[in-house]
């Protein structure tokens, strides 16, 4: 118990101790979708259906979870990553053993990252981790410093939109999870997206038709695809997004 509330105090603290502020073009409305953890169904069926309507996801992945199975799916193969690479996604960082920021003290931090990094290194050395993402959505006030020293962003699981002056430290991203969201939802967020000119960030886990309690079906991501069509908002990998900007 002692444990989670230290979680929940440093998360809030992260919120507000801004580490890399950057400031948005004026007018700059897109949208990235993540994918954490390592389900096989994101790396077939979600970046299948990004890529058919002309985009490219984020995939934040922990090596430890690499072919390994799971309470709720199988996790994707090393030769499902090398795939998505060489389509054009982007593969994040996650540590390699899917532990909590905050649990990790900087030498322990930068051992996960070492040991990640030379993973995936391993299953193709064109493969280069520039963002991460914080593992169970929870950051770490004192370890964000030490995280903008390696990557461009860490993003969170903060709902809203990305806009104005952000910090890359810290993204926002919206849960694009069947038992949290539903068409309405993501509709207002794009409509907030498109009203503040931002950049919006969708996290998920597995894509079926029965998901986990994180994840979605392949019908509430082609929801979200068509929205962000029919609002002419670019999909973006993480990376591409940060290009755009400027970061």
């Amino acid at each position: 118990m002692l444990s989670d509330l230290n979680g929940r105090l440093s998360n809030r603290l992260a919120r507000h101790f801004r580490a890399a502020p950057h400031r948005l073009p004026m007018y700059a409305p897109m949208v990235s979708f993540t994918f954490d953890d390592a389900p096989d169904s994101a790396a077939s069926e979600g970046a299948a259906l990004l890529e058919a309507h002309g985009g490219r996801g984020t995939f934040y992945l922990a090596g430890s979870l690499i072919d390994q199975p799971g309470d709720h799916w199988h996790g994707l193969s090393n030769d499902a990553i090398v795939r998505l690479h060489r389509a054009g996604h982007e593969i994040g960082c996650h540590t390699f053993s899917h532990l909590r920021a905050v649990d990790l003290d900087e030498s322990a931090m930068a051992r996960e990252i070492e040991r990640n990094c030379s993973y995936f290194h391993g299953i193709d050395c064109s493969i280069r981790l520039e963002n991460f993402a914080y593992p169970y959505g929870l950051a770490s006030v004192w370890r964000k410093s030490q995280l903008a020293k390696t990557f461009r962003s860490a993003r969170g699981i903060l709902p809203g939109v990305n806009s104005d002056v952000i910090d890359l430290q810290f993204l926002r991203a919206s849960p694009l999870i069947d038992c949290e969201i539903d068409t309405r939802g993501v509709d207002r967020y794009f409509d907030e997206a498109v009203a503040s000119g931002g950049w919006l960030i969708f996290y998920g886990h597995d894509i079926v038709d029965q998901p986990s309690p994180y994840g979605c079906t392949p019908t509430l991501l082609r929801h979200a695809l068509k929205a962000a069509e029919r609002r002419n908002m670019p999909i973006v990998t993480v990376v591409e997004a940060l290009r755009r900007i400027g970061a």
